[in-house]
This record gives C-alpha cells, sequence and structure tokens, in this order.
C-alpha cells in the first residue's frame, strides 16, 4: 500500500484554490478530526483538547450528527470550528457529479459551514467546480493515517512529529479505531512544548 504523509498528490495542481496549509506568521498548527461526532471518541478527543486549552476543527458527517445531535452541539458551545464532511461520506470518484454535490449540501444544512473536507480526499474535478462556488474545499497537509490498522500508533505519532510545520493542516479521525485516541494528549503536550500554537480553520487565508 501507498501511503502520501502530505497533501493527497496532485491535489494541488487539480484543485488550486483548496486549503492545504494556513500561512498566516508564527509556529502554529491546525488540527482537524474526521469522521464524527461519535459517543465513544468524541467525548475521549473534548475532554483531551480541553485539558491542553486547544481548540481544533472538527469535518462532521451529517448522518453522524443526526445520531448524537448532542456532541454536535457540546464541539460549538466549547469554541470548536465546524466543518462539513458530506451527509453520508461519499467517495467523489465512485459517486456521480449531482448525487455527490446534493450530499454535500446535505452536509452543508445541518453543519451550517461552508469549509468542506471531501472524504477519503477523493473529489472529481466537476464536483470541485461545483462545490468551490460556494465552500471552501480544504484538504490536509499532514496525514498520519491514524486510521490504519497497519500503522501502530507510536509509529503514527511519529510520522505526526517528523512532518509538522509552521501552518500545517493535520487531518486525524474522531472514531474509535483512530490510534490518534492512544497519542493526542502526549502530541499536544509535545508540541506546546516545542513551542506551537492552534488555530481554527476558520482563520485561514488561501495559500499554496
Amino acid at each position: 500500500m501507498i501511503r502520501n504523509y502530505r497533501r493527497p498528490f496532485p491535489a494541488a495542481i487539480i484543485y488550486p484554490d483548496a486549503i492545504y496549509t494556513i500561512r498566516r506568521g508564527g509556529r502554529k498548527l491546525y488540527l482537524t478530526f474526521d469522521d464524527g461526532p461519535d459517543q465513544e471518541s468524541t467525548p475521549r478527543i473534548l475532554d483531551i483538547l480541553k485539558s491542553h486549552m486547544v481548540r481544533a476543527t472538527f469535518f462532521c458527517t451529517g448522518s453522524r450528527i443526526s445520531a448524537v445531535p448532542g456532541l454536535f452541539a457540546r464541539m460549538a458551545a466549547e469554541g470548536h470550528t465546524i466543518g462539513n464532511h458530506g451527509f453520508s461520506h461519499l467517495n467523489g470518484l465512485k459517486t456521480p457529479v449531482r448525487t455527490y454535490c446534493s450530499d454535500v449540501f446535505r452536509g452543508r444544512d445541518i453543519t451550517c459551514s461552508n469549509l468542506f473536507r471531501p472524504p477519503y480526499g477523493r473529489l472529481r474535478v466537476r464536483q470541485y467546480r461545483i462545490l468551490e462556488r460556494t465552500m471552501q474545499v480544504v484538504f490536509w497537509d499532514v496525514m498520519p493515517y491514524d486510521f490504519d490498522a497497519g500503522i501502530t500508533a507510536n509509529e503514527s505519532y511519529n510520522i505526526l512529529m517528523k512532518r509538522i510545520r509552521p501552518g500545517s493542516v493535520i487531518v486525524l479521525h474522531d472514531k474509535p479505531a483512530s490510534t490518534a485516541l492512544e497519542y493526542l494528549d502526549r502530541f499536544l503536550g509535545k508540541a506546546i512544548a516545542e513551542g506551537y500554537s492552534f488555530g481554527l480553520v476558520d482563520e485561514y487565508s488561501r495559500q499554496d
């Protein structure tokens, strides 16, 4: 299996106005979580973030919000940014354009967010061109594969620590199988000790 720990290639060419990094000066990171909310993983993530006084951006799936609306409300109440991850978590490369875009718009109606991250990072050019008219598409700069059963929690942590840089948009996953739950507290403590702070994706300015 080929793993790409940075931005999906060649996304910067195909989706030129999407966000990959956010360069606003200083040693700031942008922590994001996909696929939630989840009744098991979300409370643990929120508790850890709160203990470090860090806010993050949660790209939520509409169907999951409908299942656990209280956790969605807690995210917002604690100052985290909400993004749209579609309603049904569809793969853009396997879904007709109209069906896919309709699902994304449905997710936007529930999240009330114009920030959109494509599930799996997969998006057809035609889908992108339709969605970018009214939404800001957000990819990432660092992917430590916390969802991959073939990578241990310690390996994922080391990938993350090795590859972060000022402005990195980091993608982790808000679900019980994510190994990030094992090292999130450690990562935040280490990053803060190294002089990093954390920002929210809606602070963005478009950057290459």
